[in-house]
């Protein structure tokens, strides 16, 4: 448009057109942009506006104007997205094995199995020890493999926790699992007398596979504690205190828990923990929860030396690993016959 061309719009005109350039509700500051201008008194006229190529300046200013600023809303949306998506999209690219990395020791690294039947609570004593609320919906566990790593006394820690709730039905799995555990927690629920009757036959078949892999004559004693879930549920008890203690004795430990208001459950993952020689801080109450890339931070710089230590905290503190996935077969094979590859052919495989 030439400085000479002009064209006439009515003054509902122009302000029509600054709403479809930045919205109805821009349409204000608009008016006082105009108004602002040499152009007022044009804008006086009640019927017709007298734009040149000056007019359309203040008409692409406005636009451009009114463009920057949503880009900046756009950009600060953006930011304020990222950052609150940022604790959990952060992740780290892989699993974080303790005893591969070299920075413990193998007596510092333990499996806890988790066993019993369907619908007595193994989930939720679970995720009560990695630092989870109750959460009353059920939902059957085809199998969980957990890993919370722990920093206690400048010290590195490894819990891998296997809840094998699937196995029931595949007696060479689960007898792998069993072969593989360094401690044993067998769940019933304390209203339901056929789960408590399946944790007894359970502990014959942990006694017995152990006893057959260090080549035991009798049946062995194992670091075992049995745990009478939904204590809760006093008024549909159908398995007494004193059913119980006069089958097990002083052959393991028992507790009366309540994975819904949390009672015994402190005291039971005590003993369990005993029994793996972890020490008292692993217990939910005794430490601090922090994220996976906050306890990575933690890490000595020498990388894969044995023993390296850990700078920083000296507050326990503990940290799920969110990638940790169950070993293959074929890694727990190993660990079961030794961790070597040349086994003796005639051995027989211990899981059949």
């Amino acid at each position: 448009m030439n400085a000479t061309e002009k064209f006439y719009l009515s003054v509902d005109g122009i302000f029509e057109m600054f709403d479809s350039f930045t919205g109805h509700h821009q349409s204000h500051l608009a008016h006082a942009i105009l108004q602002s201008t040499a152009l007022t008194p044009a804008l006086l006229h009640p019927k017709v506006t007298n734009i040149s190529k000056t007019g359309m300046g203040i008409l692409k200013t406005v636009q451009g104007y009114w463009r920057q600023q949503e880009k900046r809303v756009s950009r600060r949306r953006s930011a304020s997205s990222g950052k609150r998506h940022a604790s959990t999209d952060r992740l780290p690219k892989m699993s974080t094995d303790l005893l591969e990395l070299g920075l413990t020791k193998r007596t510092n690294c333990r499996r806890i199995v988790v066993l019993g039947a369907p619908k007595v609570g193994k989930t939720s004593i679970v995720q009560h020890f990695l630092g989870k609320d109750f959460e009353a919906r059920y939902e059957p566990t085809s199998e969980d493999f957990h890993r919370k790593l722990f920093h206690i006394g400048g010290e590195a820690y490894q819990v891998d926790l296997l809840d094998a709730s699937s196995e029931r039905a595949f007696p060479a799995k689960r007898r792998l699992s069993i072969l593989t555990g360094d401690m044993f927690l067998l769940v019933f629920s304390s209203d339901d007398k056929h789960s408590f009757h399946e944790v007894c036959e359970l502990l014959e078949e942990i006694k017995a596979a152990k006893a057959k892999l260090h080549k035991a004559k009798h049946p062995v004693r194992v670091p075992a504690v049995v745990c009478g879930n939904k204590a809760d549920l006093e008024a549909q008890r159908t398995v007494s205190r004193s059913e119980v203690r006069e089958l097990f004795g002083d052959e393991v430990s028992f507790f009366e828990t309540s994975a819904k208001d949390g009672s015994g459950l402190e005291d039971m993952f005590r003993a369990l923990t005993a029994l793996g020689g972890l020490p008292k801080e692993t217990c939910p109450s005794q430490h601090e929860l922090i994220s996976i890339l906050t306890y990575q931070s933690l890490y000595a710089d020498q990388r894969g030396r044995r023993g390296s230590r850990m700078r920083g905290r000296g507050v326990p503190c503990a940290a799920v690993d969110p990638l940790a996935r169950r070993p293959s077969f074929t890694s727990d094979l190993q660990m079961v016959l030794g961790s070597s590859t040349k086994q003796n052919k005639s051995e027989k495989c211990q899981i059949q």
